[in-house]
C-alpha cells in the first residue's frame, strides 16, 4: 500500500485525540475504535482497493459499510461490516476506498 504524506494536522488529532491516554497496543486499538464508532457516518458505499488473502472482495467491486466489526475484532486491525451476498461480512478497513460524501468519515 502506498504510503501517504506526512499530515502534521492529522498527526497532532491521532495523538492528542485518539490515542492520548492510551499505554499500550489494546488501549490504542480501543481509542482507534472509539474514534471511528463516533466519527463514522453509516451506510456508506466503498470500493475494494486491494486483494487480501482473509477477504473475498475483489479489486474495483463496491461494497455498502453498515457498521464497525465488534471490539474483540478490532483489537489487531480495524474491520468494518460490510453488505456482501446476502450477509453481512467483516472486511479490513485498510482494503476499503470510502465513497462517502462526508470527507470526515472518508
Amino acid at each position: 500500500m502506498k504510503r501517504l504524506p506526512e499530515q502534521p494536522d492529522r498527526e497532532n488529532r491521532i495523538a492528542f485525540e485518539i490515542v492520548v491516554d492510551a499505554y499500550d497496543q489494546a488501549e490504542r486499538a480501543m481509542g482507534w475504535y472509539c474514534y471511528l464508532q463516533d466519527q463514522m457516518q453509516v451506510p456508506l458505499k466503498a470500493t475494494c482497493r486491494s486483494a487480501r488473502s482473509t477477504s473475498p472482495l475483489e479489486v474495483g467491486v463496491e461494497v455498502e459499510v453498515v457498521g464497525l466489526a465488534s471490539e474483540d475484532d478490532c483489537m489487531s486491525e480495524i474491520f468494518v461490516l460490510v453488505r456482501y451476498a446476502k450477509s453481512r461480512l467483516a472486511v479490513p478497513l485498510e482494503q476499503l476506498a470510502c465513497h462517502a460524501p462526508d470527507e470526515q468519515t472518508c
